[in-house]
């Protein structure tokens, strides 16, 4: 018997994912053809700068489309095909909404049909072909978004004014003002970018320099707390990752995020963030930079690319992404766990097997990190 205030598991913060992504748009209200004409205006808009997809259903007739392709029609459940210019995954099988998150974890931007599928938010199409098969639809426009009228259509029907008691104050254009609908996604994707906090990574046990390299005083103060100082001038909120154990240690004026993901390092810290804040980007920065400057961070962030997993630098050592001074996207979160689902704890290894922006830094000294007495003593020369 289980007692009313009892909870069976436990509640963590959720990504706000719709049925594919976090933004997403159903347009609904007028024929296949004319919803596919306008996903491609604003698909070929926004796809410099964001990820996009389309989410469709087959016309075709019903009996052809009982007809398995391929291997799938002898037994196999997938068929992956390269096909040189792109690549084409066939599936036999139901996908639940769990399974389309992470199918569409990298997209930014996914426009559904929706005469066929439903989103989290919907572009509602007023066309007078279509009146019928709108208003049986009319409960599944529950975040109406942008009203377009058809060259059919000149007023809102009633049973949309009814369904939508604030549609006076939605954008209302004509479907054929492309440019006007462009700018509404335009404008929508600016505000949904993701908002920016910075981590300061300060829980490891510093064996090889015999001392806490997050207590070192390399300006004048603790040099964790030095770099939480830079980063408020960047971020949103500012947070020190450590252990669990150490968080009675900390000033009580810094915000701190015990690693909740022991055991990993500092990927375990970047997975704790995420888990407490998974729709934000995070600043990740080690504390072990102590020639860190405010240039440094702010060629990063003046680069950022949010369509990218990740933006970083390139090591003036190997060549490889640095990956504790890295943005990483709220993306990269399903990204960093499913490495970790394949055995995999080393947050370069996911840069370089992902799709990131990588720089080369503008003052490569400032990427330089002190593991060891010996490297704290050069750092102390150059800074002399």
């Amino acid at each position: 018997m289980t007692s009313k205030g009892h909870k069976k598991h436990s509640v963590i913060s959720r990504p706000a994912y719709g049925n594919f992504a976090r933004n997403e748009w159903a347009i609904v209200g007028t024929p296949c053809g004319a919803i596919k004409t306008l996903a491609d205006v604003v698909t070929k808009a926004l796809s410099p700068e964001h990820k996009c997809a389309y989410v469709d259903a087959s016309h075709a007739h019903a009996d052809a489309a009982e007809v398995l392709p391929g291997r799938l029609a002898v037994g196999a459940v997938a068929e992956y095909t390269d096909q040189i210019s792109y690549h084409q995954l066939e599936l036999n099988k139901e996908l639940n909404p769990f399974q389309f998150r992470q199918f569409f974890s990298d997209m930014d931007v996914v426009l559904v049909n929706g005469n066929h599928e439903q989103a989290k938010a919907q572009v509602v199409v007023i066309d007078e072909s279509k009146k019928v098969s709108l208003q049986k639809r009319v409960a599944q426009l529950t975040n109406v978004q942008l009203l377009l009228m058809a060259d059919n259509a000149n007023e809102v029907f009633d049973f949309l004014q009814q369904a939508i008691p604030e549609w006076q104050e939605l954008p209302l254009y004509r479907l054929s003002d492309t440019e006007k609908i462009v700018a509404f996604f335009q404008g929508q994707m600016q505000q949904a970018r993701p908002l920016l906090n910075g981590l300061v990574l300060a829980g490891g046990k510093s064996v090889r320099m015999g001392q806490d390299k997050g207590a070192m005083l390399w300006h004048g103060k603790e040099q964790r707390y030095f770099v939480a100082d830079l980063l408020k001038e960047f971020c949103s909120e500012v947070f020190i990752s450590c252990r669990p154990e150490q968080q009675d240690e900390f000033d009580s004026n810094y915000k701190t995020v015990a690693d909740t993901f022991t055991g990993l390092g500092p990927y375990g810290a970047i997975l704790s963030a995420f888990r407490e804040q998974p729709d934000a980007a995070w600043l990740v920065v080690a504390c072990d930079l102590p020639l860190l400057d405010q240039h440094t961070l702010q060629q990063l962030i003046d680069n950022r690319k949010v369509a990218a997993v990740a933006t970083t630098y390139e090591s003036p050592h190997d060549g490889f992404p640095e990956p504790l001074i890295t943005i990483w996207e709220p993306k990269s979160y399903p990204l960093l766990l499913s490495f970790l689902a394949q055995g995999y704890t080393c947050p370069r290894k996911v840069l370089r097997n992902s799709d990131i922006n990588m720089l080369k830094p503008i003052n490569p000294d400032a990427l330089l990190n002190v593991n060891t007495p010996e490297e704290s003593e050069k750092v102390k020369q150059m800074m002399q």
